[in-house]
């Protein structure tokens, strides 16, 4: 089982933890509200947790051009 966090714009992997090495409590997810929760993370069936995030590609990309929070996906 596997932590794999994706970039929720250009859906890139940015990174890919071992469950055994971290846990939703160290993460931080207990923190978020059950509606970030269904928003942000999906399980698979295999048990692997895919949490949205943001690269640093696309961070830049918003802070450019602030309008594209507005939009669901603003890489075409």
């Amino acid at each position: 089982m596997s932590i794999i966090i994706h970039c929720r714009h250009c859906e890139n992997t940015i990174g890919t933890l071992p469950h055994d090495v971290t846990t939703e409590a160290k993460l931080g997810i207990h923190t978020l509200s059950k509606d970030e929760q269904e928003e942000m993370i999906a399980y698979h069936e295999n048990g692997n947790m895919y949490v949205q995030s943001i690269c640093e590609s696309c961070e830049e990309t918003l802070k450019k051009h602030p309008e594209f929070h507005e939009l669901p996906y603003f890489i075409q």
